[in-house]
């Protein structure tokens, strides 16, 4: 029955995500707000509700090593498989996508993250600055969609015509097409998360597999798997700035309000391992990035397999330490 689930879940993850992409890609273009922030936003926060359910399960069960390892091991898939896989498959051409600024906050949220986990615990205090940081990011990107509207308004700037010649992407889509298509991702994606994370997990615990390890294998690849249908669904479509958008976004929701959020229902604390080695791989995945977000490489296959391979590379020395 597991497998079953687990397959059933899948499934839904799938659907979901390309619900969310066509939902989000049309809000954009209803209400002249480029792809750019909306997957930032609604994207980045749909794809991350699985981990914030699984956190804050994982806490009020106390069991909180499979909240931190849940979102270390999340972020660190987000970046080497979630990109990976597309990359594999399709390409992602980020020659027209601006993600520097946003590339910037991700970092920047990352190295405030492994500060205040030096400590050795995340509880509310820490969760308090974690929201802030969040607060502070997202009220930029919205002045910055406001200045993009108000621009288009004033004859300033033209609607951005790759959004427009985007696949699937229909400016006409009435009002409640857009949030069907939204309420459809946001459901959807949280939901199959659940039904395979619950399944994972009931088959790891039959191998003995501590919570800790669990959190940042099983659950973490899970609960990616949102970001991965997205993303997959963005590349398919030569949506780059949804997908980049997507996984940089997600990482900052992971680490800012998952962990903000999880701590105000309890302590969460930082296991030796994770001080020692995965949060300096999942600060190294993050600088990988570095090529394509300021030098516009093209990520093709071979990146693709580079990457997909380092995040088996460190599934399997997590799991050999295990």
């Amino acid at each position: 029955m597991d497998l079953i689930f687990a397959s059933l879940g899948l499934i839904i993850l799938l659907l979901a995500g390309d619900s969310l992409v066509r939902g989000a890609v049309n809000l954009s273009l209803r209400l002249g707000v480029p792809a750019m922030i909306v997957s930032l936003t609604i994207v980045a926060f749909g794809t991350s509700a699985p981990e914030l359910l699984i956190s804050i399960g994982a806490i009020l069960e106390d069991v909180p090593g499979l909240a931190m390892g849940n979102v270390v091991g999340s972020n660190t898939a987000n970046i080497l498989l979630v990109l990976g896989v597309p990359a594999l498959m399709a390409g992602l051409s980020t020659k027209t996508c601006d993600s520097r600024k946003s590339y910037f906050q991700m970092i920047a949220a990352t190295a405030l993250f492994i500060v205040l986990a030096l400590g050795g615990e995340i509880a509310w205090p820490q969760g308090l600055v974690l929201l802030a940081a969040l607060a502070l990011i997202l009220g930029s990107a919205f002045k910055e969609a406001m200045r993009h509207r108000c621009a288009i308004k004033a004859g300033l700037e033209e609607e951005c015509d790759d959004d427009e010649d985007v696949e699937g992407a229909d400016p006409d889509m009435p009002w409640w097409k857009v949030i069907m298509f939204l309420l459809l991702g946001l459901i959807g994606l949280p939901l199959g998360a659940e039904l395979l994370v619950d399944a994972s997990e009931n088959i790891a615990r039959h191998f003995g597999v501590s919570e800790t390890v669990i959190g940042l294998t099983l659950v973490a690849l899970g609960t990616s798997l949102p970001e991965l249908a997205t993303t997959v669904m963005a590349a398919l479509r030569k949506q780059a700035d949804v997908a980049l958008g997507n996984v940089i976004g997600s990482n900052m929701f992971n680490l800012l309000a998952i962990i903000g959020i999880a701590s105000l229902v309890g302590p969460i604390p930082v296991e030796p391992g994770i001080l020692q080695f995965d949060l300096w791989v999942m600060l190294g995945a993050s600088l990988l990035l570095v090529p394509f977000v300021f030098f516009k490489w093209h990520m093709g296959r071979v990146w693709g397999i580079l990457l997909t391979g380092l995040y088996m590379a460190y599934v399997l020395m997590v799991l050999g330490h295990a």
